[in-house]
């Protein structure tokens, strides 16, 4: 029985040897990256048993990904390599505060192969979770809005929690076609993460306890609102909290930090922890993502993020 399962796409990662736009930028440095690639490595370095369910092109990219996942200790029994598919790739643009932007070239992605008919529906029989994320509907949503509908119909028939992070791109799709698409599986999910203008885009509010009353009438049970700088607001079990952000040392890369607060929220949830210190736990990791280069070297092991929190204690046990 797997701790968390994640479908979606993984990109080979240009990133930039210096900051400010592309066209001044002549050298990058080869990563790895992608939502849900970097959720299942932040769950990974926690310490969760982590699934993976792809394609990735058979390439010198794709078997540096798969490798990368492996070596992690993500479980890629469910990920293929694909003859006639390229590895999809993007570029980062990175800025002096930290924040970036992204150019994709992932037209032909090797998920295209991943169908209905080749999903792995016994790996979604055994987890206890199944998190999924707009950015892998985006790709091709006629096609992978009905694949995600049955991923997480299997996932939640035989007891898995279902977790969705909007994750809206853009640049991918427009954003009726993102909101018509997205909101069509929100009747499935349990725990919603999502950041304040994505909530909007979806549900056409923007107040914390307006998105959270939005959400259960979707009949989602526990909502986390990422807010940047602003901290976060989450609602479970009937009760709502609004937690600061965790200072970081310094900004200098704000790529994964989502990603590295979804694992986390995930992580408190199924260690059974309360809301706040499963909040705490979750704004703590996003701090520590931002510290650091890269779409997800900065997403923390357990035992870092305890030290963060002081909890030194835990880590003697």
């Amino acid at each position: 029985m797997k701790d968390v399962m994640t479908i979606g796409d993984a990109m080979i990662t240009f990133d930039p040897s210096k900051n400010g736009p592309l066209r001044n930028v002549h050298t990058f440095e080869r990563k790895a990256g992608g939502a849900e690639f970097n959720f299942a490595i932040g769950c990974a370095r926690l310490g969760l048993n982590t699934g993976w369910i792809s394609r990735l092109g058979n390439d010198e990219f794709g078997k540096y990904i798969r490798n990368f996942a492996r070596g992690e200790g993500i479980d890629i029994s469910s990920v293929k390599l694909m003859d006639g598919y390229p590895t999809s790739l993007n570029f980062k643009e990175i800025k002096e505060d930290g924040s970036g932007s992204t150019f994709y070239y992932r037209s032909d992605s090797p998920t295209k192969t991943l169908t209905e008919q080749t999903l792995d529906t016994e790996a979604l029989r055994k987890t206890k979770v199944l998190h999924i994320s707009g950015v892998f509907a985006a790709i091709e949503p006629e096609k992978n809005v009905p694949l995600l509908k049955r991923a997480v119909t299997i996932a939640k028939d035989h007891g898995a929690l279902i977790s969705f992070d909007p994750n809206i791109r853009l640049k991918l799709w427009n954003r009726e076609d993102a909101r018509k698409s997205l909101t069509q599986l929100l009747p499935y999910v349990d725990i919603m993460l999502t950041g304040v203008e994505e909530a909007e885009l979806l549900l056409g509010v923007d107040k914390s306890e307006d998105i959270v009353d939005a959400c259960k009438r979707y009949g989602i049970s526990t909502v986390a609102i990422k807010q940047g700088e602003a901290g976060a607001f989450a609602y479970m079990d009937g009760e709502t909290l609004q937690l600061p952000a965790v200072p970081p040392k310094k900004v200098v890369d704000t790529v994964g930090a989502g990603d590295g607060f979804d694992a986390g929220f995930i992580y408190g949830v199924l260690q059974g922890w309360s809301l706040k210190r499963t909040l705490q736990f979750a704004n703590t990791i996003g701090s520590m993502v931002v510290s650091v280069y890269g779409d997800n070297e900065g997403l923390p092991e357990l035992e870092e993020v305890h030290v963060q929190l002081g909890e030194r204690e835990l880590i003697e046990r």
